[in-house]
């Protein structure tokens, strides 16, 4: 599904990634660990095309097709998700005006029909109780006078809705409590298939211990420096980061 090789890429003139090589298969889940300032938003937002990163060398291939020659919206109707650490408040834009400007941008070029109003509103009645998500929250402006928590399970909710193939989770365990990180995670092991995959960038075991990761990948700077399976994971939460620095 996702395949990057030698990876180089730079914000404002410093560069930050500095050879990535990544393949992730049709329905694996990877998850990617680092400390502050390895790199690893970095990687997420060059995947989804932020106009700040310039890629200075290697390729990116999803489904066979040149990532980097794509714009960011053509990445996200192909299907491309991420779930941001910080959601954006957008005011004056409701959730449903949002979502179904999106749902049926993705539908447009996976080459379907517009969703009719009345379709539209029962599949976001069915996609917000697979998330538990509250419907006051649907109806309010996207983001607006959420809690940190809220937003989260928000953009689990638009995954839900949008059905992307690849979906790139950035820290979204970031400030959650318990039951919010639980409903969360839950909500997005419910939109797990066979065929979707996901790179999962977290700083602890917690969020693992709901997603389950078939591999498990250390970036530091700039470079994935060990991979393992999900026990690497543990390893890290007992031990920190200095072992494998030191091993470096």
């Amino acid at each position: 599904m996702l395949e990057i090789r030698n990876l180089h890429a730079s914000i404002a003139g410093k560069e930050i990634l500095r050879g990535i090589d990544l393949t992730i298969r049709d329905g694996e889940i990877h998850a990617l660990m680092g400390t502050n300032g390895a790199g690893k938003s970095t990687l997420s937002n060059v995947i989804v095309g932020h106009p700040a990163y310039e890629v200075t060398e290697g390729s990116i291939r999803f489904n066979g097709q040149d990532l980097l020659q794509m714009k960011t919206d053509e990445r996200a109707t192909a299907g491309i998700f991420m779930s941001f650490q910080q959601p954006v408040e957008i005011p004056g834009v409701s959730m449903q005006q949002f979502m179904r400007a999106a749902v049926n941008a993705r539908r447009k070029a996976q080459g379907k029909d517009e969703l009719k109003a009345s379709d539209f509103l029962k599949m976001m009645r069915e996609r917000r109780k697979l998330v538990e998500i509250d419907s006051r929250l649907v109806n309010r402006s996207v983001n607006e006078g959420f809690s940190g928590g809220e937003k989260k399970r928000n953009e689990i909710f638009q995954m839900a809705m949008l059905e992307p193939t690849f979906c790139i989770l950035d820290e979204t365990d970031s400030g959650l409590d318990v039951d919010a990180l639980r409903i969360v995670a839950e909500g997005f092991n419910k939109l797990r298939t066979a065929e979707t995959s996901a790179l999962v960038i977290t700083h602890y075991q917690r969020l693992l211990d709901y997603i389950r990761p078939d591999v498990v990948h250390v970036l530091l700077d700039g470079r994935i420096v060990k991979t393992g399976g999900p026990e690497l994971a543990q390893e890290i939460e007992n031990r920190g980061f200095d072992w494998i620095k030191s091993e470096m």
